[in-house]
């Protein structure tokens, strides 16, 4: 699929050219990205973009490939395309989220909500519509895999919560159900429920939610957290009829059990 990325402030960007990226400083370590894009100068684009912030970038251009890539080699994060020849995107992620806890971006058409929804769905972390800006997926790796390295970090303290008998480990990033067995999260999942253990019994907008989670607001976009949450509950609710998460008229969230440290 063809698409136009916008170069705006192109000069801005070469005075960060070759410049060592925030996440490559913080854990020591380069950071593999496997970009899945059909479209020659688009890949090209991206790649080059981010191997001058110090990634280490591998490209393919469909399923086959992927599979191919990742059965020998390790990618911290995806940037996967939705509009691919074969096996589309939203089938890869989904193949990706039972496979693998690799973060995931997607890259959907300008417009298209419900491939975005559906790609959230699928269990994507977070989302970009084209046509974009590279600063602007730079940024929203950077985010994603700071999440996930701070939490892992191995100076950080163990901190564990537990509600209704469920525990959730915020340094490993892992939830257990009441009989001890893990409960596979998304990355994206598992930073929403963090986000309710540590404000039980409160009313969170959506708005805020996006805040907390990513760190902007993303105007129109509310549904993605609506997607994450659906998602939670089917996974936590145990009993028909009741959730551990509860919808208010004003449009957020009230995480409903007592939550204590573990």
């Amino acid at each position: 699929m063809t698409v136009v990325l916008r170069t705006r402030q192109a000069s801005a960007n070469r005075s960060t050219i070759g410049a060592p990226d925030a996440i490559s400083i913080m854990t020591g370590v380069t950071q593999n990205i496997l970009v899945v894009e059909d479209d020659r100068p688009t890949r090209e684009l991206i790649a080059r973009y981010l191997r001058e912030h110090a990634f280490a970038v591998e490209t393919v251009t469909n399923g086959r490939e992927m599979d191919r890539y990742l059965s020998q080699n390790r990618a911290d994060l995806i940037v996967l395309d939705l509009m691919l020849p074969g096996e589309d995107g939203l089938s890869l992620c989904r193949r990706l989220r039972i496979e693998s806890p690799t973060p995931v971006i997607i890259l959907t058409a300008k417009g298209e909500d419900v491939d975005r929804i559906l790609g959230l769905e699928m269990g994507a972390d977070d989302y970009l519509a084209k046509p974009f800006n590279p600063r602007e997926l730079l940024a929203r790796i950077n985010a994603v895999l700071r999440r996930r390295n701070s939490a892992s970090s191995p100076g950080a303290a163990v901190t564990r919560l537990k509600f209704q008998s469920w525990t959730i480990d915020l340094r490993l990033r892992e939830l257990r159900d009441p009989e001890g067995a893990q409960v596979p999260l998304t990355s994206a999942e598992f930073d929403l429920l963090q986000a309710f253990c540590e404000r039980p019994g409160r009313i969170l907008t959506r708005d805020s939610l996006l805040n907390i989670t990513r760190g902007r607001p993303e105007n129109g976009f509310g549904r993605s957290i609506d997607v994450l949450v659906s998602r939670l509950r089917r996974k936590l609710d145990r009993t028909e009829g009741t959730s551990v998460i509860r919808t208010v008229r004003i449009g957020g969230y009230i995480f409903t059990p007592v939550v204590e440290e573990a």
